[in-house]
């Protein structure tokens, strides 16, 4: 009989609009889920219009269920650092504001752990030029998925998709073309 493998953890991270923090997880092996969603804020069920209003406390985020047997939260992360800009607290590329910042929301101490070091790993790579991590890693709260028609945002509108990705994949193309 063949062993059914039940793991499911998950991982939170807000990076800008997040339509633009899906596909960089999406299709990685042993995702199971990517949901747009917003978090961090005090207003239960909020909307896209009161997040955008700046009204709730909210920031836009990402929800991913995935399969630690298959990718660790410690490889999410290092992905995350390469889809953001860590050095700006204001929002990310053209999406300003506080409901844009970036933050990795964590669910336990062992995910703090691991963010918290990961931070400090890149601060003291200096790969961007000696500016600051700004990224926030705070306590995770009640995640509320976006409405529909946020949800699998860049398959649905290919074009709208691509122009807004332009300014994040340009940032990314000048710190990380040496990644892996």
């Amino acid at each position: 009989m063949e062993e059914i493998n039940m793991a499911e953890d998950t991982a939170i991270f807000a990076g800008g609009c997040f339509w633009c923090m899906v596909r960089p997880f999406d299709t990685l092996p042993g995702i199971k889920q990517v949901i747009s969603g917003y978090t961090g804020g005090h207003k239960d069920n909020p909307t896209y219009e009161e997040v955008c209003a700046h009204t709730t406390g909210h920031t836009e985020a990402v929800e991913i269920t995935f399969d630690p047997e298959v990718i660790s939260y410690r490889d999410l992360v290092d992905i995350y650092w390469q889809v953001t800009d860590p050095t700006d607290a204001g929002g990310q590329f053209q999406d300003r504001g506080d409901s844009y910042r970036p933050v990795i929301f964590v669910n336990s101490q062992e995910q703090r752990e691991v963010a918290e070091e990961s931070k400090t790993k890149l601060q003291a790579s200096d790969r961007f030029a000696g500016k600051k991590i700004v990224t926030s890693i705070e306590d995770a709260k009640t995640f509320w998925p976006a409405e529909d028609y946020h949800q699998d945002f860049y398959k649905k509108n290919p074009l709208r998709d691509a122009i807004q990705e332009a300014p994040r994949k340009q940032f990314l193309k000048e710190h990380w073309s040496d990644a892996e």
